[in-house]
């Protein structure tokens, strides 16, 4: 049975980019077929359920910071152990941002091809002319190994983006690669930031894949389930696949973040579409 194709002017994010990645299957069933999700991601449901919320409470406190709300105001939206410490922990931290221009919650979006390619930002930082620092709120119970972070669609669209769509934020002059920094701030371990530093090689390497993974995506009419059903344990589509009915831990789920090591980021970057 050949499967749907993407509709003309379909959006790409780093997240779907990843779910074909991990498994082209999840790809078709989440974006073409757009099916309901039967199952839960990660057990225990009602923890795992809580804490997404608390992180998607946090980052709207941040951005509220932001734009200029009186912290002493936001502290009262801090209501459980978890947001109380990460915003401490935010508060806390200097980021040493005298000088940028920021942009909180800022979108970006580029054509490829027929398509377009997507970036939301949690934050980005602009010193015009001289350099620009992305920043990404992260509120891991485990904090992931950078090596894993740095082969994740979101680290290579995030920086690439930024250089493809993000001149008006330079006074109209696109971005030198190396003039990018990008930062993941973890709030439960406000000390440890992953830095990634940006270059010219890079961007060639990143675009390039970028660009040519999308134009496959849009050529593809069959998507086949990923070999790897270790990936399974913690997709919300398993059942439709016969892949398992019980989802793995969340400190499973981290664990496994941790000892991926068949991620090579200079591997990935290489691959010729």
């Amino acid at each position: 049975m050949v499967s749907p194709s993407l509709p003309s002017g379909f959006s790409f994010s780093q997240s779907s980019l990843q779910d074909y990645s991990d498994c082209p299957r999840r790809f078709q069933l989440r974006y073409i077929e757009q099916l309901q999700w039967p199952a839960v991601e990660t057990e225990p449901i009602l923890e795992n359920e809580r804490r997404q919320q608390e992180g998607q409470l946090f980052h709207r406190m941040v951005q509220q910071y932001m734009i200029g709300l009186p912290a002493e105001k936001l502290s009262q939206l801090a209501q459980t152990p978890n947001l109380s410490r990460w915003w401490e922990n935010y508060l806390g931290t200097n980021f040493n941002l005298d000088g940028f221009a920021l942009h909180p919650e800022l979108t970006l979006a580029a054509p490829v091809g027929i398509y377009r390619l997507l970036a939301k930002y949690d934050l980005i930082a602009v010193k015009p002319g001289e350099r620009v620092t992305i920043y990404d709120w992260k509120t891991n119970h485990k904090r992931p190994r950078d090596e894993w972070m740095a082969a994740r669609f979101q680290t290579r669209v995030y920086k690439s983006m930024l250089i493809e769509a993000g001149g008006h934020l330079n006074d109209g002059n696109p971005f030198l690669p190396e003039q990018i920094e990008m930062i993941y701030w973890y709030a439960e371990y406000p000390g440890e930031p992953a830095r990634f530093p940006y270059s010219s090689s890079q961007h060639k390497r990143n675009w390039d894949a970028l660009t040519g993974l999308i134009n496959e995506i849009g050529n593809h009419r069959h998507f086949p389930l990923t070999d790897d059903d270790k990936k399974c344990t913690y997709c919300p589509y398993r059942s439709y696949c016969n892949r398992g009915g019980k989802a793995g831990s969340t400190d499973e789920m981290a664990e496994a973040e941790q000892t991926d090591t068949e991620i090579n980021f200079e591997q990935i970057a290489e691959i010729g579409y």
